[in-house]
């Protein structure tokens, strides 16, 4: 809905929860990048999906390639696109960590899509949401969580960290603190685009939590537990990469290093 209009043609971005995409809708939309882009399909170090040189007039894309991107089912939500920014370990629900974080993820999205006052977040504010195994613990974020055992998580509150708080409610407690967020900027030019940037905290300040796992390295790439993790150069995926990805799986998840995590069994 605001394509960047860079040198060769307009520029989206499809916004993923958690990088899991249906290999269905990714091999749609690099037919849409073929048909009206630049025939590839690019990843971002934020587990999201873009497509380049797309037309369009005055910041509008044309309405036929909106329809086409529509239609793959990566826009679900027209006025809360940019709210959709959330990112978490790659592996939850496919091996290690401490708790399945796709069931906290997709509520999360639900709330926040739900939230009128939400549609005024800005691009860039970004959810982290680490399932306590510590890929995520020490990526920026303006809100998140990091599990710290099965039935209790640690917010994260721009740079520094909120209360514990039971895991079957961070997913409201991290909507709700969005909205105070959404609520406190106001509008306007200087608005701020950050948690960090407001004048007052938006929680008081909590202790790391012992608990608290270390950072770990980013995810390498080849045989990994869980599947396999290929990397993904500049120049984006083909036609033939997407269908060499989704031959056999029925999702696949782009990670926060620029790849994508196809799953297996028994790996």
């Amino acid at each position: 809905m605001r394509p960047w209009p860079a040198a060769d043609g307009m520029l989206v971005r499809l916004r993923l929860i958690g990088g899991r995409v249906s290999s269905t809708s990714l091999r749609a939309l690099v037919e849409v990048a073929e048909q009206y882009g630049d025939a590839r399909v690019h990843v971002t170090s934020r587990a999201n999906l873009q497509v380049r040189a797309l037309p369009g007039t005055d910041g509008v894309l044309m309405p036929e390639v909106l329809a086409a991107i529509e239609a793959t089912g990566l826009l679900p939500t027209r006025t809360h696109e940019l709210a959709r920014n959330i990112m978490m370990s790659a592996q939850t629900g496919l091996a290690g960590g401490v708790s399945d974080l796709r069931p906290v993820a997709a509520e999360l999205d639900a709330r926040l899509c739900g939230d009128p006052g939400l549609a005024v977040l800005p691009g860039r504010f970004l959810f982290v949401l680490d399932d306590g195994r510590g890929d995520l613990v020490d990526r920026g974020c303006d809100l998140g969580l990091v599990v710290l055992d099965e039935e209790s998580a640690q917010l994260r509150v721009g740079d520094g960290l909120g209360p514990v708080v039971p895991i079957d409610t961070v997913a409201q407690r991290v909507a709700a603190l969005a909205h105070e967020f959404a609520v406190r900027r106001g509008a306007g030019p200087t608005a701020p685009w950050h948690v960090v940037e407001l004048a007052e905290p938006l929680v008081r300040p909590e202790d790391p939590d012992p608990r608290l796992p270390e950072a770990a390295p980013p995810l390498p790439f080849g045989d990994v537990p869980g599947g396999r993790h290929v990397e993904v150069t500049g120049a984006g995926l083909t036609r033939a990469a997407v269908a060499g990805l989704t031959a056999d799986a029925a999702d696949v998840v782009i990670t926060p290093w620029r790849g994508v995590l196809v799953p297996q069994e028994n790996t």
